[in-house]
C-alpha cells in the first residue's frame, strides 16, 4: 500500500459560548479553526486526522504543505510509528515543538486511521481492544469574566448531567461563585499559567477548601516543572497541554511535577506520542486527563485512545455551541458520558456539507 496523497483543509466554524471570547485568546475566540487532514492510499483506503488550529492554522498547514507533503507523497505505508519516527527525524531542524509538531501530529492521526481501516477494526482494537464503550466526560467551561455569567454555565452544565466542570477563571469570586453554583460536582480549575508563584500559594488554600479535583497549568511557563513539583500538595497540579512528544511528559514525570499529565493528540506528535505518554503513565500510577478542546479527528482519536488505555481518566469536552461539526454522527455527551464509536478507524468520516461550507479556500 502506497500513498498517493497528502492535504490539508482549514474549517473555520463559529461558534457560541455565552461569554464575550475574551480571555483565553490573543483576540476573542469565536470559531474553530480546524486543520484537517486527509490521505490516500493506492488500495482507495482514505485516511483522517486533526492539527491543533486555533490562531494559527494557516502556519501549520503550510507545514503540511511545503514539508510533509513532499515527504510521505510516494511512500509505502509501513507502520505510523515507525514513519513518524524517520519523519520527526527528517524535520527535526524546523523545531520539535509547537507549530511543526502541531502538522506531525494530523498527519499520524490519518495514519493510524488507515492501519486501523486497513484491519477493519476500530482504532482501539489496534492497542489492544477496548476496555470501555463509553467514556467520562467532563465540561470544560470558557473564561467568562463574570460571576454571575460564570456561574450560571456552572449550574447549566451540571443540570445537563455533567458530574465533573472545568472553570477557565482567574480571579476567587469567579472561582467561588462557579462553585456555589454546582457544590455537588466534580471541580476543575484551569487558568492558563495566569498566576504568579505567590498567588498560586496564596490561592491553594482555598482550592483545597473547594474540594478542587486538580489546578491546572497555573504558573508561566507551563515547562518550568521545577516550580510546579514545588507548588504540589495542598491540591493536585495537572499540565501538558502546551508540551509536545514522550519527551517533555517524561521530564515532567521525572520532576515529580503533576499528578495528571495532560497529552493533547493535536499536538503532542499524534497518537504515536500519546501511547508512549500513556503507557508512561500506567507504569507510573498516573491518571491522564487529556486535552481534548476541539471537535474535528482529534476528538475522535481521544476517545478511542481512552477506550483502550484505563489510564485516562475523564474526557475534555469543549462546552461551546458550533454551527456544525466536521463529522458526521458526531458522539456527543449524553448524561455526562460519551459512547465510543465501533466503526473502523477513529470512527470519522467527514460531513460534506460541513466542508463545503466552512472551507477555507
Amino acid at each position: 500500500m502506497k500513498i498517493t496523497s497528502v492535504a490539508a483543509q482549514i474549517l473555520d466554524i463559529p461558534f457560541s459560548d455565552g461569554g464575550t471570547g475574551e480571555g483565553l485568546t490573543p483576540t476573542a475566540w469565536r470559531s474553530l479553526e480546524t486543520v484537517l487532514i486527509r490521505i490516500e492510499t493506492d488500495t482507495g483506503l482514505t485516511g483522517w486526522g486533526e492539527a491543533f488550529g486555533y490562531f494559527c492554522a494557516t502556519a501549520v498547514k503550510a507545514v503540511v504543505d511545503r514539508m510533509i507533503v513532499p515527504a510521505l507523497t510516494g511512500q509505502d505505508f509501513t507502520d505510523p510509528a515507525t514513519m513518524m519516527h524517520d519523519l520527526q527525524r527528517r524535520l527535526v531542524l524546523f523545531g520539535r515543538y509547537g507549530i511543526t509538531m502541531f502538522a506531525i501530529s494530523g498527519v499520524d492521526t490519518a495514519l493510524w486511521d488507515i492501519a486501523a481501516k486497513a484491519r477493519g477494526c476500530p482504532l482501539a482494537d489496534l492497542f489492544g481492544g477496548g476496555q470501555r464503550s463509553e467514556i467520562p466526560a467532563y465540561a470544560s467551561l470558557v473564561r467568562y469574566g463574570d460571576a454571575a455569567v460564570a456561574a450560571g454555565f456552572a449550574k447549566r452544565a451540571r443540570d445537563e448531567g455533567f458530574a465533573t466542570l472545568k472553570i477557565h477563571e482567574i480571579t476567587v469570586p469567579e472561582i467561588e461563585a462557579c462553585r456555589r453554583a454546582a457544590p455537588d460536582a466534580g471541580f476543575v480549575v484551569d487558568v492558563n499559567c495566569m498566576w504568579s508563584v505567590a498567588e498560586t500559594r496564596a490561592i491553594l488554600p482555598l482550592l483545597r477548601d473547594l474540594d478542587t479535583l486538580w489546578l491546572e497549568e497555573p504558573v508561566f511557563p507551563p515547562e518550568d516543572y521545577a516550580t510546579l513539583a514545588s507548588l504540589a500538595g495542598p491540591v493536585p497540579l495537572a499540565a501538558g497541554e502546551n508540551l509536545c512528544t514522550a519527551w517533555q511528559f517524561s521530564a515532567l514525570t521525572a520532576a515529580g511535577a503533576v499528578t495528571h499529565p495532560q497529552p493533547s493528540v493535536t499536538k503532542v506528535g499524534g497518537i504515536t506520542e500519546f501511547l508512549k505518554i500513556a503507557d508512561a503513565a500506567t507504569t507510573a500510577g498516573q491518571t491522564l486527563m487529556p486535552h481534548s478542546p476541539y471537535f474535528g479527528p482529534g476528538y475522535w482519536a481521544t476517545l478511542q485512545i481512552a477506550a483502550a488505555r484505563g489510564c485516562v481518566g475523564l474526557f475534555e469536552y469543549l462546552y461551546v455551541w458550533p454551527e456544525a461539526a466536521p463529522g458526521l454522527d458526531q458522539p456527543m455527551p449524553r448524561g455526562g458520558v460519551i459512547a465510543v464509536p465501533g466503526a473502523p478507524g477513529l470512527g470519522f468520516e467527514p460531513d460534506p456539507e460541513t466542508l463545503a461550507r466552512f472551507g477555507v479556500h
